[in-house]
């Protein structure tokens, strides 16, 4: 097997990647903020006959569709920018080297933290997309001409997804902060500058 470090001309820096910042924890919170957003204004939406007085009282010219809008664009947005969030955690991955004497706080070693992370992000990139299509069918055929455009269920699971998404996110965090894997400050400590 050939391991991307292995090939040459490709320079690694201190963070054990050939770029300065790694791109995958940048991608990973763009993709949690649509996520997130898409989901929190599909429930105010949902919500929108209980809150529509507060609009009135501060003269915010709210409507429920405008609610939903958001929510759908920006989980259509989640769902493009995830493939490139997985690409480039797949890319950093290959060049991670982890080390074998530690665990993480959850006992894991840093392989396994690895192996879950990836398995896990293909897992939710599945999930993400499922419910871009879900909520797709919602808004186009399914409720299309009622006033609450999302299904109870839909955002049940949209619930659920973010759970799954901020435990996901801690296994992320475990590998650079715990493991050190393309961390540059923990790199340095750990190896030196040169």
């Amino acid at each position: 097997m050939i391991l991307l470090m292995d090939l040459p001309g490709l320079k690694l820096g201190a963070n054990g990647l050939p770029y300065p910042i790694p791109i995958h924890p940048q991608l990973v919170h763009l993709t949690l903020g649509l996520v997130i957003i898409a989901i929190l204004f599909d429930i105010a939406g949902t919500l929108f006959p209980l809150g529509k007085p507060i609009f009135k009282f501060l003269a915010l010219p709210a409507i429920r569709a405008g609610f939903y809008e958001v929510g759908w664009y920006n989980l259509v947005g989640a769902t493009v920018i995830t493939f490139f969030t997985i690409a480039a955690g797949f890319f950093e991955l290959m060049l991670a080297t982890p080390p074998t004497n530690q665990v993480s706080n959850w006992g894991l070693d840093a392989k396994s933290t690895l192996l879950l992370h990836g398995l896990g992000g293909i897992l939710l990139l599945a999930v993400i997309v499922g419910m871009a299509a879900w909520r797709g069918l919602q808004r186009y055929r399914w409720r299309k001409d009622r006033p609450r455009e999302v299904q109870w269920s839909y955002l049940l699971v949209g619930v659920v997804l973010l759970g799954a998404l901020y435990l996901h996110g801690t296994l992320g965090a475990q590998l650079g902060d715990e493991f050190g894997i393309h961390n540059t400050t923990v790199h340095i400590l750990r190896h030196g500058n040169g």
